[in-house]
């Protein structure tokens, strides 16, 4: 079996008394797409930091692309690419003077340069942009432009936070077609998102939540791993519904998305209750189905689970 793109254990970071990450255990094999999910603050941003060697861990280990974030940071370097929520594009450059920067600091060989620019703006769609200064181009293809640089010296593994953040659904769709295509290429790729559509496209995916990785697995076993009679209800008082079904079963089994509820029955007498709560409370059930769970309500029952005293 060859040897993990990324090895975590125990891996834990502080600010003060604050623990941003705590005791990640983690392994992406080489050749997958891994999507770290959680809300802002759940410690996405620090643990890709503490894995490209931005950051140095309060405890704990790692390796990357084989080697020991605290020691081999320079090895590493030479075999990632980290494109942050900031990725530092130069407004006065050209698009093409951007490749260029970005491959002199990575010191990619003259003789390949421009067949790599050419594919690079190619597949990114940038082609006939670029003349144009990074500073007029759109949020999207501003994103494509960072992720053409952050490729521009043939990467082992790329680190991406929240690459799609704010981007229009087109140039999103644009960028996941990349991403798929230096998959096929053998690039292993590590990225965090917010959105749980996007996180359905990776091969595994970890949650993340207060600094702590709660649950990892393929998008379909985490949402095959929600127990009994996952079930979506109507009712004519969403809000007053959630509120009663809470009280009786518990924050875990009731979450509102938009003017529906998603009600996770263990068995069909714990569903039967549910509905009777409803009578009592002189809410009216309008309709009621069962659903195929999402990741968000994966999410939401997981992070519903985690008792207080767990946080990092």
């Amino acid at each position: 079996m060859s040897e993990p793109a990324i090895h975590a254990w125990q891996l834990s970071r502080a600010f003060g008394e604050q623990w941003a990450v705590r005791d990640l255990d983690l392994t992406v094999r080489r050749g997958e797409i891994f999507g770290l999910v959680g809300p802002d603050g759940a410690g996405k941003t620090t643990t890709m930091r503490l894995l490209t060697g931005i950051l140095a861990a309060s405890s704990g280990h790692a390796t990357v692309a084989g080697f020991p974030i605290d020691g081999a940071e320079e090895e590493i370097k030479k075999r990632i690419s980290y494109m942050s929520q900031r990725f530092g594009l130069y407004g006065d450059l050209t698009v093409e003077e951007n490749l260029r920067f970005y491959a002199d600091l990575y010191e990619v060989p003259r003789r390949d340069r421009q067949v790599l620019e050419d594919r690079l703006l190619g597949f990114s769609n940038l082609t006939p942009f670029r003349k144009r200064q990074a500073r007029n181009l759109s949020g999207g293809m501003k994103q494509k432009l960072g992720l053409a640089c952050a490729l521009i010296h043939k990467p082992e593994i790329l680190f991406l936070d929240e690459p799609t953040n704010g981007v229009d659904p087109v140039s999103r769709r644009d960028f996941w077609r990349i991403l798929y295509t230096m998959l096929k290429e053998g690039v292993t790729i590590f990225l965090s998102t917010a959105y749980l559509d996007e996180a359905e496209r990776c091969t595994r995916v970890g949650l993340m939540h207060r600094g702590r990785l709660i649950q990892c697995d393929t998008p379909q076993k985490l949402k095959e791993g929600i127990p009994g009679l996952p079930l979506e209800l109507i009712t004519d008082r969403p809000r007053e519904a959630r509120e009663a079904l809470t009280l009786q079963l518990g924050a875990s089994r009731v979450s509102l998305f938009g003017g529906k509820l998603h009600l996770y029955a263990a068995e069909e007498s714990e569903a039967e209750r549910a509905r009777d709560v409803l009578r009592r409370a002189g809410i009216a059930l309008l309709s009621e189905k069962r659903i195929v769970p999402t990741l968000e309500d994966v999410f939401i029952r997981q992070v519903s689970d985690v008792p207080e005293s767990e946080a990092a």
